[in-house]
């Protein structure tokens, strides 16, 4: 795999053009199975909010059913742990939500964008207390309850969508795919149910620019250290702690114009995140 993919020269031999051939073979019968999944999904999940879950694992599947149309078979899906380089990215993972949190939710608290107000919790204590607890709490078994949802994303747009985009030579593949994540959760933002803000519009932009911005994050985990389970993971990680904790304890009118991931201060804290983590070298292994 050439480490330079988002400037990867032309293609030159058989064995090249063949490569290449393949991946946009896999994409388009990726996308031809995804779409309809995905309609499905959000047909279901608008009127039982259960059927979310079926919503999250579209990718997955469409994934698995194209592995199998087209004899692929499962190597390239990274499946291994990746060893002691995968291992020390677990702190990042646990810790790169709350961090994000305490800026983005921190700020808009601070300032009086948003109102702080500690969620209900089993233990009662002072609102700072239990904000503490819930998310150590949500660390771990928020993370673990959240793998459930969050196998059945990466296995499609990490683990399938983003290796062929780099196979297929897409200029910029990893803008590419998270770009690809934006646009897939558009249909439910625009109906109300996820993040949507004050400013539909508004709402949209920022939303996109925090999730190209996040899947580049999780790209980069997924490519660095040649598997699958650490975007799984900080996908769980993202959605436990941001969602269950720093969402679940901000209140008020503004709370998704400024927080959220559709808010103001979320997207500049991922693109500068993004941004940051861009100008670091960048060791690809093998997928």
């Amino acid at each position: 795999m050439n480490p330079n993919f988002d400037h990867a020269p032309a293609a030159g031999t058989d064995r090249e053009r063949e490569r290449i051939r393949l991946a946009r073979r896999g994409l388009l019968v990726f996308f031809s199975m995804l779409i309809p999944l995905s309609t499905l999904g959000y047909i279901l999940a608008l009127k039982i909010p259960i059927f979310v879950l079926f919503l999250m694992w579209t990718p997955g599947l469409s994934s698995i059913l194209a592995r199998l149309l087209l004899r692929e078979g499962t190597a390239d899906i990274s499946l291994k742990t990746g060893g002691r380089r995968t291992w020390r990215t677990l702190p990042f993972i646990l810790l790169f939500p709350a961090v994000i949190g305490l800026f983005a939710y921190g700020t808009a608290w601070i300032a009086g964008l948003v109102d702080f107000a500690a969620p209900d919790f089993f233990i009662k204590a002072p609102p700072a207390i239990v904000f503490i607890g819930l998310l150590l709490l949500q660390m771990v078994a928020g993370t673990a309850v959240g793998l459930i949802g969050s196998v059945g994303e990466e296995l499609g747009w990490r683990g399938y969508m983003l290796t062929r985009l780099i196979d297929a030579r897409v200029p910029r593949p990893m803008l590419a795919s998270g770009m690809i994540w934006g646009v897939w959760h558009l249909p439910v933002m625009i109906a109300g149910l996820y993040y949507s803000g004050p400013y539909p519009v508004l709402s949209v932009i920022l939303f996109m620019v925090s999730v190209t911005s996040f899947g580049f994050i999780i790209g980069r985990l997924r490519l660095t250290t040649g598997s699958i389970w650490p975007a799984v993971f900080l996908h769980a990680s993202w959605n436990a702690i941001i969602q269950d904790v720093f969402d679940a304890s901000s209140k008020g009118g503004n709370a998704l114009l400024w927080t959220g991931e559709s808010g103001i201060l979320v997207a500049i804290a991922l693109l500068a995140a993004a941004w940051f983590m861009s100008r670091r070298p960048m060791s690809l292994r093998p997928f």
